[in-house]
């Protein structure tokens, strides 16, 4: 189907474009959001009489955008979530996630403004794309942690390894769990039992 673009639409085109998309596409999207027209002459009269009312629409949801990504660039927001020893998550982290998270801190972001390609699903510092307005993008940090401290030690560029991780920065190292299994006990289990097994004779 051709369609006339009302706004500009990533990888598609620019406000006033005729362009052909697929028909569920422009059907299920394009259509309903006020997006685009069918590409038609009537349209593209209706088009052509209303362009200056669409880019003064359209400059002013920019602007509003553009305040909005000026406050949110190179921020840092912290997501404290269950994980693995390994750093795996009991869970992931997705683009609804980040929106209410961005929303507890002020920002008014919907979950379809979120560019995330796959769920995160291990803790660490994260760069992600929120997209306010087809021409304004800004790139927030999620710094995914256990806790706010390992979070605050995460932000200062802080490698936790799972031991740490899990029982603290002041860990003694005798208190790690590999120094529990002794690798010679088990050989002097057998002697012990060949001893036994001598004498028994």
């Amino acid at each position: 189907m051709e369609v006339i673009l009302l706004e500009r639409i990533a990888r598609l085109g620019q406000m006033g474009d005729t362009v052909k998309v697929k028909d569920g596409y422009a059907r299920n999207f394009l259509l309903p959001k006020g997006k685009a027209l069918r590409a038609n002459e009537s349209n593209n009269k209706k088009f052509e009489a209303q362009r200056a009312q669409l880019e003064a629409r359209n400059l002013e949801h920019k602007s509003e955008a553009q305040a909005i990504a000026d406050r949110l660039d190179g921020k840092t927001f912290i997501a404290v979530r269950s994980a693995a020893e390994t750093g795996q998550l009991y869970g992931s982290v997705s683009t609804r996630d980040i929106s209410e998270i961005l929303t507890e801190e002020g920002f008014s972001v919907g979950r379809n403004q979120v560019e995330l390609n796959h769920p995160i699903k291990a803790i660490g510092l994260t760069n992600v794309q929120i997209v306010l307005h087809p021409e304004v993008e800004v790139t927030v940090t999620l710094n995914i942690a256990r806790s706010t401290d390992e979070a605050e030690r995460q932000a200062a560029g802080e490698t936790l390894d799972s031991a740490e991780a899990i029982y603290g920065e002041d860990i003694n190292d005798n208190a790690r769990p590999d120094s529990f299994f002794d690798p010679n006990a088990e050989e002097e289990g057998d002697e012990g039992e060949a001893e036994e097994a001598d004498q028994n004779v």
